[in-house]
Parts: structure tokens; sequence; C-alpha cells
């Protein structure tokens, strides 16, 4: 990656450090009731991102050696998930770096807070004791994160995508 292309990622670059600095401190303040370790891939499903984390990801990868990979045994599961292990972990976008820990929504009708963890964790936890102090504030995350993708999209290849646009993951492998 050459240096012009780490300043047109700089934004999500820093959304990703404020990310994994959020999700060390949760995970120290969790531990006990944490069931997420290398192996576990409950969570890892073929999902779309944005095109700011796909070009991110894109930039940073290997990509012969991500084309080479196993295809999955079905559309469901993730391309990049190898013997229970994610080949592009340092990578790895938003929603993954986020999942199984306690993440904090605003409900679809506006009214109240709505909570969602992996079902493997918590399990002997109060989840009345999560409050905005021990969650992650993924509204806050998802715009801030809205925000990156459409300045990106703005100045990309002449109005190719839309701010809402989202890639298929597994298209990575097709690059």
């Amino acid at each position: 990656m050459n240096q012009s292309d780490k300043d047109t990622f700089t934004p999500y670059y820093q959304l990703l450090t404020e990310i994994d600095a959020l999700s060390e401190s949760l995970e120290k303040q969790h531990y006990q009731h944490l069931n997420c370790k290398k192996g576990c891939d409950l969570c890892c499903m073929a999902i779309s991102v944005f095109p700011v984390e796909f070009y991110a990801i894109k930039a940073e990868s290997d990509l012969k050696s991500i084309q080479e990979l196993p295809v999955p045994q079905n559309d469901e599961d993730c391309c990049y998930l190898v013997d229970h292990s994610c080949v592009i972990y340092p990578f790895r976008p938003v929603i993954c770096r986020t999942h199984g820990l306690p993440l904090l929504y605003m409900s679809l009708d506006g009214d109240d807070y709505e909570l969602s963890c992996c079902e493997l964790n918590f399990t002997n936890f109060d989840l009345a004791d999560f409050d905005d102090e021990n969650t992650y504030p993924m509204d806050r995350i998802n715009s801030q994160l809205y925000q990156i993708n459409k300045d990106f999209v703005a100045g990309f290849e002449e109005g190719k995508y839309s701010e809402t646009d989202r890639i298929p993951l597994s298209e990575l492998a097709q690059s």
C-alpha cells in the first residue's frame, strides 16, 4: 500500500483504532463473561460492508493468498474463515471487531435502547447491569462509519457507489 492509499483511509483507520481501544477496555471489564476466543466462529458469516471498509481491507490484504482459499460449503459461511481462524483478522471490518461484546442500539421505534451480545457470552450476567459505560455505543460508531464511507464514496470513481451501497466481502477473493 502506498502513502496515498493510507491517507485515503486515515479516518477509517482512526475509527478502527478507537474501536479496538474500546474493545480492549470492554474485554477487560467483561473477561469472566466472554467465551469468544480463537477457534470460536459462531458469528463468522458472509457479510457485506461499506465501500470504504471493502477497499481498505483490499489495500491491506494479500489478494493472491485470498484468491487461493477454499470455497465455503454454503453461501452463509465467511470465505475468510479457514480452520476456525480468520485469515483477514488484522484487517477485519467493524462488525467483526465488535461482535460478541455488549452492543447498545437505539430501538427501531426510538423509544429505548436495546442490547445485543453473543448468545455464548453473558450467560451468568444480569443484563439490566449494562449501561452506556460498559457497552459499545453502536449508534455513534455506525454513524461515524457511515459518514466516513459517505466522504469516501463522494471522491471514489465518479459516483460508482452511493453512501448506502454495500459490497459482499467475498468479492475480495474475486479482485
